[in-house]
């Protein structure tokens, strides 16, 4: 038994919101949750999963097969609806918020620029949140790249993921 592991009701939750089917399986499915679960909270390697786990082939099989049909995706973004309908909110974020960070940078064979600002060389995160503090979306830039020029690529894309959100809160740096 594992911190990690799924209690029943999460199971049920799951199978639902992904509308899994029921049927005879070579593989319970509760196990491979828990390994998967397991490798995301501990950062294990695959290699390095306890053996009371499926095999490490087979885990990796399925969430390589529910990572590209973005199940994952889809199951969060279920698990913050849902939130958002128990806190009284629409399901859809309202409000977001965009906010960036410079981060040292040492590899030589990438790109890396210097944010004048703040003395930084390396990338910039620009990371946008709802008033949750739920992630909608990341996008990562060269550290000279100014704010407001993230902001209005990333507001693009924006754009078509979710067009809910009326407000946007930034600092000053996104100015202009």
């Amino acid at each position: 038994m594992y911190q990690a592991n799924l209690t029943k009701t999460q199971r049920q939750y799951i199978k639902k919101a992904l509308h899994i089917q029921e049927r005879k399986r070579k593989y319970d499915l509760r196990g491979v949750w828990n390994g998967i679960f397991y490798l995301v909270k501990t950062g294990c390697q695959w290699h390095m999963l306890p053996s009371d786990f499926p095999k490490r082939q087979l885990l990796y099989y399925y969430y390589r097969k529910w990572s590209e049909l973005l199940d994952f995706d889809l199951l969060l973004n279920e698990l913050h609806e849902e939130v958002r309908s128990k806190r009284g909110q629409n399901k859809e974020p309202a409000v977001g918020i965009i906010d960036s960070q410079s981060v040292h940078w040492g590899n030589n064979c990438s790109l890396n620029g210097i944010d004048g600002n703040k003395k930084v060389k390396g990338i910039k995160k620009h990371v946008f949140v709802d008033k949750n503090g739920f992630l909608i979306a990341v996008m990562v830039t060269v550290a000279h790249i100014a704010d407001c020029r993230a902001a209005y690529l990333l507001m693009r894309t924006l754009k078509a993921l979710c067009s809910g959100v009326q407000v946007i809160l930034a600092d000053g740096g996104y100015r202009g």
